[in-house]
């Protein structure tokens, strides 16, 4: 229970990856703020956290709009008085296309999706945080945010993006008891990639696609002391994708 006592909101938290975290922190004995654009998802997911003895609320949220991002944490305050760790983790494919063919409105949503939403929650979780003892951030990015996949231009750019926000935010707050980092999953057996699955399997040398269980260990890590030196970082975990 290295975790017992504190407090953690997870977006995206419905399924997949956002699911395997709540649950994760929930059994190192966090509470949790369960968050989805998908009421009926995060109310599954605090079942389940309640299922393991702990404590969970849901929080309906559409991360692409700042005002979610703001009632989301002050409701995460109102709730549980503090907030210790956020794993920012909401995210779509969006549209697929080569790059001029990719319409306006579909580069927008995935930006503001991706990229925007996680500027937002981290505008006032690190005020939440820095109210309290400090904390840690991770963002959600992707193997994605060190090399790019033909006709996923938005995505592409939105998770580079991602990196370099992680990387200022960790020297903006470092002094000050925040640690700000990422990780980069390959392609994890989460819904996203639905129907996906035997057409990326050949590109992890590993031999096999990740659990959405082990990218919440990492998770887990990087919100725990053991990684008190760490800030600023991107931790790929990716069965090889990237060293190919």
């Amino acid at each position: 229970m290295r975790l017992a006592g504190r407090r953690a909101l997870v977006t995206g938290a419905g399924s997949g990856i956002g699911r395997s975290t709540a649950l994760a922190y929930a059994r190192s004995g966090a509470r949790v703020v369960v968050s989805d654009i998908h009421e009926d998802g995060s109310r599954e997911t605090v079942r389940g956290i309640e299922a393991l003895g702990g404590r969970a609320i849901p929080v309906s949220a559409d991360v692409s709009q700042p005002e979610d991002c703001r009632a989301l944490v002050a409701r995460t305050l109102e709730h549980f008085g503090q907030l210790d760790f956020a794993c920012n983790n909401a995210g779509i494919g969006g549209e697929q296309a080569k790059t001029a063919d990719l319409s306006v409105e579909g580069w927008r949503h995935v930006l503001e999706t991706n990229l925007s939403s996680v500027f937002y929650c981290m505008k006032y979780e690190i005020p939440a945080m820095l109210g309290s003892s400090g904390g840690a951030i991770v963002n959600m990015g992707s193997i994605l945010s060190s090399v790019a996949l033909a006709k996923a231009a938005g995505y592409v750019a939105a998770k580079h993006g991602l990196m370099g926000l992680t990387r200022a935010a960790a020297l903006d707050y470092a002094t000050q008891g925040i640690r700000v980092n990422a990780i980069g999953p390959a392609f994890i057996r989460t819904p996203l990639i639905a129907g996906m699955e035997e057409a990326v399997l050949p590109l992890h040398p590993i031999g096999r696609l990740g659990e959405p269980e082990e990218v919440a260990e990492l998770v887990m890590f990087l919100s725990s002391a053991r990684s008190s030196f760490i800030t600023g970082s991107y931790y790929p975990i990716d069965g090889g994708y990237l060293a190919r």
